[in-house]
Order: C-alpha cells, then sequence, then structure tokens
C-alpha cells in the first residue's frame, strides 16, 4: 500500500514561518502526500505553491479550541476556500457537546457546512482526549446529520491525540459513509498502520516523511 496517500501532511505550530510551509510544500509532491494543513494565514500561500499538482490545500478552522462564534467559523471557512482551500477541518464547540446543547453543536457544523458550499471537503475535529466514549459517539452522530464529510480525532493541541481505540469507535460509529481521520501523536509507520487497520481513511502527520521512509 502506498501510506503517503493516506497523510495530510501537517504544520500547525504557532512559529511555522513562511520557508517552513514552503518547504512542506515541496516535500508534499515529492512524496505524494494528499493535502498540505496548515493555518488559515497560509492557504493562499499553499494553494499557490501547490498549483498544478495532486495535493490539496487543507485549512484548520476554529483551531486549536473550537470555542468561537459559529458565525466566525463559517467566515473563516468561507474566505478559506476563497484563498485556495479544498479542505477545511474544523474544531467544535466541546463545552457545547458537554453541556449535552446538541442544537448548538449540530449548529456549529452546519454553519461550516454550509460556507464550504460543496466547494471543499468537512473534516470535524472532536478532540476525543477531553471526552467519554458516549460523547464521541454523540459527536460522531451530529456530525454525520450535519452533512459534514470526516470526523477527525484531534488538534493535536489538547492533552492527547489518537488512539487506535478512538478509531475503532469513531468507524463503528459512522459507518463506512464518512471518513475518519486520525491526528496528533501519529509519529512512527507502525503507529499509522495501526490507525488504518482501526478504520482511519486518512492521517494525520508532521512526521509524515519519517512514516513514508518507514514503509519501505
Amino acid at each position: 500500500m502506498e501510506i503517503a496517500k493516506y497523510i495530510d501532511h501537517t504544520i500547525l505550530k504557532a512559529e511555522a514561518t513562511v520557508e517552513d510551509v514552503k518547504k512542506l510544500c515541496v516535500e508534499a509532491k515529492e512524496y505524494g502526500f494528499t493535502s498540505v494543513c496548515v493555518n488559515a494565514c497560509y492557504a493562499k500561500l499553499v494553494s499557490t505553491e501547490l498549483k498544478g499538482s495532486d495535493v490539496k490545500t487543507c485549512v484548520v478552522v476554529g483551531f486549536p479550541l473550537g470555542a468561537m462564534t459559529k458565525e466566525a467559523k463559517a467566515f473563516e471557512t468561507a474566505q478559506a476556500i476563497e484563498n485556495g482551500a479544498n479542505e477545511i477541518d474544523m474544531v467544535i464547540n466541546v463545552g457545547a457537546l458537554k453541556a449535552k446543547n446538541y442544537e448548538l453543536l449540530k449548529e456549529d457544523i452546519e454553519a461550516v457546512v454550509n460556507a464550504a458550499k460543496g466547494k471543499a471537503i468537512v473534516k470535524v475535529i472532536i478532540e476525543t482526549c477531553l471526552l467519554t466514549d458516549e460523547e464521541k459517539i454523540k459527536a460522531c452522530e451530529i456530525s454525520k446529520e450535519a452533512k459534514a464529510d470526516f470526523v477527525k480525532t484531534s488538534t493535536g493541541f489538547s492533552t492527547g491525540g489518537a488512539t487506535k481505540e478512538d478509531i475503532a469507535l469513531m468507524r463503528k460509529t459512522v459507518g463506512p459513509e464518512l471518513g475518519v481521520k486520525a491526528s496528533g501523536g501519529i509519529r512512527d509507520f507502525k503507529t499509522a498502520m495501526d490507525m488504518i487497520n482501526a478504520g482511519a481513511s486518512r492521517i494525520g502527520a508532521s512526521a509524515s516523511i519519517a512514516i513514508v521512509n518507514e514503509s519501505k
């Protein structure tokens, strides 16, 4: 199997520079990663750097806490797409989920899905490390109801990352219709394969090249 096609080559750290992002784009084209995942300020740069290649531009929204208004997330989504994003990775309102305010949670996700308007796929980051299994299931069910394209484990900026148990639970909940993205703490080929074997259809990683090189 070609592991590179599963990977969103990612740089989301605050200190990332233009040169860092450009380097990531060169690597993504060389290795054939599915996308380059960046903060919104780099959307235009990445889409320009990747022009003419098969690599997609992935932009995070409501990152990393998810605690802004749905209108702010919708605006951020629309602007990212205008600047060339093909994929949106949004963070849910975790507090709304914890409070069992499921209507607000669904509206939060729908605001981004509607702003994407079929121009970009939407991945919903549920931040599994902060949730009970019951909450993980509910977040996945609501993401599916809101017509998102993927559910995703983590931002990589909270108290933990992806686990194969969470991936299996998320896959069981959403079924074959949605993608499942494992993100956070995936730094080697074995861990990446554990996630794929558990049901992940995409991997978010900054150690992407090490993962690919280990696979050979």
